[in-house]
């Protein structure tokens, strides 16, 4: 079963956190959401509070076969502000393994260092000319064994290309049938 990491900092974007995990574990991918802070409630952009699975340290070690950062101004600060996070991307890079961002999290990514030179990425408009690279005007987009997507109205393709990438267009495609959603 593929296992994939989610990490939770205040004023995460709720639907692209919350979204990503429903489609990822309806297609059977162990998901643990993981928070950066020293409790397990972490607080959304909107003021929903969500009780992390973990906390991040306890977390951060394991082996996964990718993570997935949710967006929000906020919670991107947050992210990109934890070494700790930091630190994690840039061995699940190492491990040549997938990293995942939505929104403004692309910006964590370039924090890391962990984008090639030509890698391809998308992320939400207002947040391109901090990018370190052309910015991809689509939904999303997979290069390179990195999946980014551009906001809260592309979570559930985002999560849909996920899954695809870790268990199999069919499943993928059942998933987002079951979901009545398009992919």
């Amino acid at each position: 079963m593929a296992k994939v990491l989610v990490p939770l900092a205040n004023g995460f974007e709720e639907i692209e956190a919350l979204g990503v995990v429903d489609v990822l574990r309806r297609g059977g991918v162990e998901v643990v959401t993981a928070s950066i802070h020293e409790t397990t409630d972490v607080r959304g952009a909107h003021g929903i509070v969500v009780k992390a699975d973990a906390a991040f340290a306890s977390v951060a070690a394991d082996d996964y076969e990718a993570i997935v950062l949710p967006g929000g101004g906020e919670g991107m600060e947050n992210l990109r502000a934890s070494e700790a996070v930091l630190e994690r991307l840039r061995r699940q890079k190492e491990d040549e393994r997938l990293l995942c961002a939505i929104c403004a999290s692309p910006l964590v990514l370039v924090a890391a260092g962990v984008l090639s030179e030509d890698q391809h990425v998308t992320c939400y408009p207002t947040c391109q000319m901090e990018l370190d690279r052309p910015w991809v005007d689509q939904p999303v987009v997979e290069h390179d064994g990195v999946i980014t997507g551009q906001g809260p109205g592309t979570t559930l393709l985002f999560g849909f290309v996920i899954l695809k990438a870790l268990v199999g267009e069919q499943t993928a495609q059942r998933v987002a049938r079951a979901m009545i959603a398009e992919f």
